[in-house]
């Protein structure tokens, strides 16, 4: 989402969805954000050593802005776009476009997809430490750059790869969605969708515990936590569940009415802004922790866990991470 690349085939998509920006501009469509943002939201969350912070948190090159590249870009489930509704008491006569359940089954597939990469972040760790414990400097080496290009190559990149492209969409739905808004003056409807304002991060990306469970069991789990109201924005350049490109007729809009993706969107105002941004940083930290909780649990021999979590949090693990730590 939020993304302003160095290279011009970055800069070609018409429309970027960030999870609300650092940079200012005037209201509007969504246009070529910087990733400012998605950077002040994971550094907020992370105590990692320098280099390895900036692998993941970097607002050009980082992970967690690497579903904003390519043709990554226009799905929406990788910024949990197109889950709009709006209940009929806030309708006119005639029915929204889509049902309770159509929206909720978009937030379901960007859910699914945070899921499957931890799984594979976790399967990816392995490869960090030895079955002694010992951190092996090859695999956790940053002395040149990560390439985020979904190809297996040094573990530690594996890891931050998978980490960075499930933790991404996880901040986009609190920007593009009206979990912790409230809503502007005037009547609820698609141009003023209702705000749930919410203070606390949302149950239902509760993903460590997801990934254990069977995808029936905890799709529904998660279906049964998500409120009747909640909406994010339909987004027309984006491809939805099932077709090329969502239609946003008659729809709540990202663009034009529920993104926070600048302090100067329509929709920022009442600290809307201010109060995605902090519950997005909760929610990675989170995830963080759970994420280092499934490494102890998953890998528990001669401490392995924890020399992965050394490992992926330190600049050279090799020297900082000895057996025994």
């Amino acid at each position: 989402m939020m993304h302003a690349s160095v290279h011009a085939r970055r800069l070609s998509a018409t429309a970027f969805a960030c999870g609300a920006c650092l940079i200012l501009l005037p209201p509007g469509p969504a246009q070529a954000f910087s990733g400012g943002n998605h950077e002040k939201i994971t550094r907020a969350a992370l105590t990692w050593e320098p280099r390895s912070l900036t692998a993941m948190a970097d607002s050009r090159d980082g992970a967690i802005v690497a579903d904003d590249q390519g043709d990554y870009f226009k799905l929406g489930i990788l910024h949990c776009d197109n889950a709009d509704f709006l209940a009929s008491r806030f309708t006119s006569a005639s029915a929204y476009p889509r049902t309770r359940d159509e929206a909720n089954t978009e937030l379901l597939a960007c859910i699914r997809g945070s899921v499957a990469r931890l799984r594979a972040a976790v399967r990816y760790a392995d490869g960090l430490v030895d079955p002694q414990g010992r951190v092996i400097a090859r695999q956790s080496d940053l002395g040149s750059p990560c390439t985020w290009n979904e190809r297996a190559g040094r573990a530690k990149c594996n890891v931050l790869e998978q980490l960075g492209r499930g933790w991404h969409p996880i901040e986009d739905f609190y920007s593009h969605s009206n979990w912790s808004d409230q809503a502007g003056a005037g009547p609820i409807g698609t141009d003023n969708p209702p705000g749930l304002n919410r203070t606390g991060i949302a149950p239902f990306l509760d993903i460590r515990r997801y990934s254990s469970m069977k995808d029936a069991d905890w799709t529904k789990e998660a279906a049964g936590l998500i409120p009747e109201d909640l909406a994010t924005g339909c987004y027309p350049d984006f491809e939805s569940t099932g077709v090329k490109t969502a239609d946003c007729t008659g729809r709540v809009e990202h663009n034009r009415t529920l993104n926070k993706d600048t302090e100067a969107a329509r929709r920022s105002g009442h600290g809307n802004f201010q109060r995605a941004t902090e519950l997005a940083a909760q929610d990675i930290a989170r995830q963080w922790k759970d994420f280092t909780a499934e490494l102890i649990a998953t890998y528990p021999d001669n401490g392995r866990g924890e020399q992965m979590i050394c490992a992926l949090t330190h600049d050279t693990p090799a020297l900082s991470c000895p057996r025994g730590r």
